[in-house]
């Protein structure tokens, strides 16, 4: 039988111990990850500008895209801040609401990510399987459709993990072996049985991890085989190009993401330091390096910002 303060959450609500046990190591990534943040936060702010801004971009592509970094934004915004408080507090502490509000919002834009990715796959694969349909078949309002679909099923997914995992007696334990709230962290403060919540956990890993890539792998392996009926090395050079950015994205997103689980539970130091280290990966260096990677490798891009740029300069200089 539950005791009745169970579920009663400690007067500061919950202490996040994140790197405290390397205090050398925090001031570094204090400097680091105060770096990365406003990196993803320009970065991600820039994409979202050009695919508004330009009507050239104005295609299915982008505007999944645009999706993509207006999500990378949230996922690191929901996290880094309260880190980069705690680094430098003693306290390290964060509220029961606050908590709550990061556990949902956090796992609910990581779930979003996995759904998104796997449409944009197949994005590029009706590019290039099917290019003169392209135009029919991805046409404003299914993309739409499609991005209320990811939207609503990972933030679906998290709402019921959210809820399941609360529910769950904590019996005074308050300490979170994470720099955030996140499910694991969570189930490890529970004195009760979590076999539930973890069947649950890992039949939402295979709905939103597993099956998404494997649409991942299918709309690649069709594109592989497509590429390779190309005739010119001009026309094969192209198609690695469109879809070079997304593959890459995705191999960085699901690796550091589905490795974090072989950590779920470290017991020794350095299995906690590694845990810690993957969530920081997939949770702020990959929100980052996404629109790096699309600009690098995007003429389109490219030529977008060069075209706002000088028109920027035309405005300024008409005005003197």
């Amino acid at each position: 039988m539950r005791r009745p303060n169970d579920t009663i959450p400690h007067p500061a609500g919950f202490i996040l111990v994140g790197f405290s046990e390397w205090p050398r190591l925090e001031m570094v990534l204090f400097v680091a990850i105060s770096i990365f943040y406003i990196m993803t936060l320009l970065g991600n702010t820039a994409i979202i500008i050009l695919s508004y801004l330009d009507p050239r971009l104005h295609t299915p592509m982008y505007f999944f895209l645009a999706n993509l970094s207006f999500l990378d934004l949230c996922y690191t915004t929901s996290t880094v801040p309260q880190m980069l408080v705690n680094i430098q507090s003693k306290e390290r502490s964060i509220t029961f609401v606050g908590c709550v509000a990061q556990l949902l919002i956090f796992l609910g834009l990581g779930s979003t990510e996995c759904v998104l990715l796997s449409i944009m796959a197949f994005d590029r694969y009706v590019a290039i399987c099917q290019p003169l349909r392209y135009t029919v078949i991805m046409h404003s309002r299914l993309c739409h459709q499609l991005a209320i679909v990811a939207w609503v099923t990972g933030f679906s997914n998290s709402l019921i993990q959210t809820v399941l995992t609360l529910q769950l007696p904590r019996c005074g334990h308050y300490r979170l072996e994470n720099f955030f709230c996140e499910v694991p962290a969570m189930l490890l403060l529970s004195c009760a049985d979590t076999w539930v919540n973890e069947v649950e956990m890992y039949a939402a890993v295979v709905v939103i991890k597993v099956i998404p890539v494997g649409l991942i792998l299918f709309s690649y392996a069709n594109i592989a085989w497509a590429v390779l009926k190309i005739q010119s090395s001009e026309g094969r050079k192209k198609a690695f190009n469109t879809c070079g950015s997304h593959l890459l994205v995705v191999i960085m997103f699901y690796g550091s993401a589905i490795s974090g689980y072989a950590y779920m539970a470290p017991k020794s130091k350095s299995a906690k330091l590694k845990g810690k280290l993957l969530a920081l990966f997939y949770g702020l260096i990959t929100p980052m390096l996404n629109p790096l990677i699309y600009t690098l490798r995007n003429k389109d891009v490219k030529a977008a910002t060069k075209r706002l740029l000088g028109r920027e300069q035309e405005h300024g200089w008409s005005m003197t």
